[in-house]
């Protein structure tokens, strides 16, 4: 790379990666990539959903490139005194598969990218804090669909939600959740300690025409964690 493209380059993915850092007290490569507007948000959703075989697959620069602006990133963060912390990334979907970020699923590119650089004026309590809350599986979505008219990918089923995957649609029984059970999102109370309780849970949202976007209708746990947590409250109001 021509050094004046290589500073220009340079400048973008430290401009990228000083927001991120001040909004969150931590940057990673995906904000980088995504700041300098080489990932397209709608694509990385994709791929955090398992739609996508590995992230550079739809980060809009070349390979050689894509090198160069982390090497420029790496450097600003060791500069910066920034500490490494290695993230666990998997897919939002029920398999929770880990996903991949290479072309070449080269195991030390896939730690780069999985590198996350955390500011170093937290405590190390707070530095722990962030990196479990980064290392956190996403929560699965499950939707509500307006139309009753769609087909399982897998079996050609229906039913009243979905969940979505890279072939298309599936019903919960295929997908392993039909033995969850639905909680409203009208009792806040309940539906934070059934969550708490079970092992694996879903959101359920709807599309809403009239705020043209997806909200929130309630919680799917495991009838087990539902059954306890009512328990635990209804024994609370008896005092």
């Amino acid at each position: 790379m021509h050094p004046h493209n290589r500073q220009k380059l340079g400048n973008r993915v430290i401009s990228a990666a000083e927001a991120a850092l001040a909004t969150q007290k931590y940057v990673s490569p995906v904000n980088v990539l995504v700041g300098i507007g080489w990932l397209d948000p709608g694509a990385l959703k994709r791929w955090q959903q398992g739609q996508v075989e590995y992230l550079e697959q739809v980060v809009q620069s070349n390979l050689s490139r894509i090198s160069e602006a982390m090497k420029l990133f790496r450097s600003w963060a060791a500069a910066k005194r920034l500490a490494p912390s290695e993230t666990h990334y998997v897919a939002r979907t029920p398999s929770r598969e880990t996903l991949r970020f290479s072309r070449s699923g080269n195991p030390t590119i896939e730690r780069l990218y999985r590198t996350h650089w955390i500011s170093g004026e937290l405590s190390q309590k707070e530095r722990q804090r962030l990196s479990d809350k980064a290392s956190r599986a996403p929560e699965l979505v499950v939707i509500r669909p307006l139309s009753d008219t769609w087909n399982c990918h897998r079996c050609g089923g229906s039913g009243e939600l979905l969940i979505m995957e890279n072939r298309g649609p599936a019903c919960l029984r295929c997908a392993g959740l039909a033995d969850l059970e639905f909680l409203s999102a009208g009792d806040a109370l309940l539906t934070r300690r059934a969550k708490a309780k079970s092992a694996r849970h879903a959101v359920v949202v709807r599309f809403s025409k009239t705020r043209r976007r997806y909200e929130r209708q309630g919680l799917l746990v495991e009838p087990r964690a539902a059954a306890e947590a009512q328990r635990e409250l209804d024994a609370h109001k008896s005092e």
